[in-house]
């Protein structure tokens, strides 16, 4: 549970309605200050996950000094905050856009399709504190070493393998996904997918340690569209945008089920779409059981 400095439970909800940890709060507090304080001059106006709308720098630190900058970023700033009690991982995510140059940051300068991010990264916190970062000619990945407090680079130029034996899917959730997920995950589990083997569930409940995972080893992650969120719960500008550049960066892909992520026009800063990632062979197969399985009186997103 989430107490205060006094030990009292705290029952703040976010913009989604989901109930706020207290390192939620914090982690917010730390990215909204770290994009705006440590980069004076380069990031303008951020937008966050927990908030409800976007924040100019000036705001942000209180002082108009900050207003200048030809970037704007968004993040979420603590993924899997459920897995905080279990001691399991987290993570946080972040992407970066650019301004229109001599125009000053609003609510619309967020509203920027995938495919024009110049910068995307997130952070796992595991057994190590890993930063994965793209910015847009490959992906690398960085080792903190907490005795000197540096970030090693110890993952040069990722690659995802082509195909990969992983599903990281929410099966709790399985009788309310549309047919071509549910055909889709049946395939992988009795091996007649286009991978050839029987794949190997792994879920964490943190999207950031299931997409690294992917990452690594090859396969898919999904978060698909159901009868009770249609859309999906991972939010296009703070989640899937900045790992759908990562994967498309390191050789994987992106989709909706029904088309590139990073295509996807946004329409409001907390819009949610379907979400599969991973290895570029999963991905398509997913996106064929779409179209050649899909019947409109069942079909869940419409992404």
């Amino acid at each position: 549970v989430a107490v205060d400095e006094n030990g009292t439970p705290l029952e703040d909800t976010n913009v989604q309605g989901e109930v706020q940890q207290k390192l939620d709060v914090v982690c917010n507090a730390i990215m909204l200050k770290q994009f705006c304080g440590s980069s004076k001059g380069v990031i303008a106006a951020v937008a966050s996950e927990e908030e409800d709308v976007p924040r100019g720098c000036p705001d942000v630190m209180g002082d108009n000094a900050f207003a200048a900058g030809d970037y704007v970023a968004v993040f979420d700033p603590l993924d899997g905050s459920k897995n905080i009690e279990a001691s399991l991982p987290v993570g946080t995510i972040f992407g970066i856009y650019k301004c229109q140059p001599g125009t000053k940051p609003t609510e619309e300068t967020f509203l920027q399709r995938g495919n024009e991010m110049v910068a995307a990264g997130y952070c796992l916190y595991s057994a190590t504190t890993i930063l994965v970062l793209t910015m847009g000619s490959g992906v690398d990945g960085f080792t903190l070493d907490p005795d000197n407090s540096v970030f090693l680079h110890t993952h040069p130029d990722i690659r995802i393998p082509s195909s990969g034996p992983i599903y990281s899917f929410n099966e709790a959730n399985f009788h309310d996904f549309s047919k071509p997920v549910q055909r889709y995950l049946d395939a992988l589990k009795e091996g007649s997918s286009s991978i050839g083997v029987r794949s190997n569930a792994r879920y964490v409940g943190a999207l950031v340690a299931d997409v690294h995972n992917v990452l690594i080893n090859g396969g898919i992650y999904g978060y698909p569209g159901t009868r009770t969120n249609p859309q999906g719960k991972l939010r296009l500008l703070y989640e899937s945008n900045p790992m759908a550049m990562i994967m498309e960066q390191a050789g994987g892909a992106a989709s909706t089920g029904r088309g590139r992520i990073l295509d996807v026009d946004p329409t409001a800063v907390h819009m949610r779409v379907p979400t599969f990632l991973g290895s570029i062979d999963n991905v398509y197969e997913l996106d064929q059981f779409h179209q050649y399985y899909d019947d409109s009186a069942e079909s869940i997103g419409g992404i």
